[in-house]
């Protein structure tokens, strides 16, 4: 429940982030949130199975320091992604 928390808040974070990075992906301080939450969410939880070695790590309770940075860092990833494809897309309809 902590990975899916950390990476839901992470991904919030990442799509707001990458909206103010580039004004072009910005839908909107709340679009940018659910977009980063949703982005957070799906590669927060496809990095464990694409890696299983850290979704052993986190089954055996040994959830370590690094388990956790790549928890943050694949949730802010996902967020940032999201928000820039719907930004991008959205932007790109409106002209």
């Amino acid at each position: 429940m902590e990975q899916i928390l950390m990476n839901l808040v992470a991904g919030a974070i990442g799509g707001n982030a990458a909206s103010k990075a580039s004004p072009t992906f910005d839908i909107g301080s709340i679009g940018n949130t659910i977009a980063g939450l949703v982005g957070g969410g799906v590669l927060g939880q496809l990095i464990p199975i694409v890696l299983p070695a850290i979704s052993a790590a986190a089954m055996g309770g040994n959830l370590s320091v690094g388990g956790v940075i790549t928890n943050l860092i694949s949730g802010g990833a996902g967020g940032a992604i999201l928000t820039a494809i719907i930004g991008a897309i959205e932007n790109k309809a409106a002209a």
